[in-house]
């Protein structure tokens, strides 16, 4: 804020993200595993693929980022994501996950459509690889056993949206607004 009127001002940020939620039951089922595996972060990030990760963008600029996700989202068609077994970026990065066994490509599709909006590009620590991070940054052994539980995990469902995600730095990533594929 600018402190004068409480409006936002000219130099204002806002940290957003771009997402396939993941439905019940297995949203908060993936979720609460995060939670076990001593993930701190789970308090703060429901279980989800990502489309767009952290950016942080002007906040005049948050209209025409909603205008583009909503042209992206209509040029795209619901599809099905298969979410089983898991995987690891290890030793890269300290990370389990849930894999996309199915909706890989409309996943990468979806992501490159969205990041190609000049207020969304950003650079890349990795390139973009589809899943549903289990375990992040935690003890060799609680990556290991989140790993060999849900190794065998699997849940299909139709994905007829993503959502525009939120974040102050201070709460839980917060949905802004969901955007329909397909129009």
């Amino acid at each position: 804020m600018d402190g004068s009127n409480g409006a936002p001002g000219v130099d204002d940020t806002i940290q957003i993200g771009v997402a396939v939620d993941i439905p019940e039951p297995w949203g908060a089922m993936l979720t609460r595993r995060r939670a076990e595996a001593g993930d701190p972060q789970a308090a703060d990030i429901p279980a989800h693929v990502t489309l767009l990760g952290p950016t942080e963008i002007p906040v005049a600029t948050l209209p025409a980022v909603e205008r583009h996700l909503g042209a992206v989202a209509a040029a795209h068609l619901p599809f099905t994501l298969h979410l089983r077994g898991t995987g690891t970026f290890r030793p890269v990065t300290q990370v389990v996950f849930v894999a996309v066994a199915a909706g890989i490509s409309e996943c990468e599709l979806l992501a490159a459509a969205i990041s190609a909006a000049p207020e969304l590009r950003r650079e890349a620590r990795f390139p973009y690889h589809p899943h549903v991070t289990v375990a992040q940054d935690v003890a060799p052994e609680a990556l290991d056993k989140a790993y060999e539980d849900l190794a065998d995990f699997s849940a299909m469902f139709e994905v007829e949206a993503f959502t525009l995600f939120s974040h102050s730095g201070q709460a839980r990533w917060q949905p802004r607004r969901d955007f329909r594929l397909g129009g």
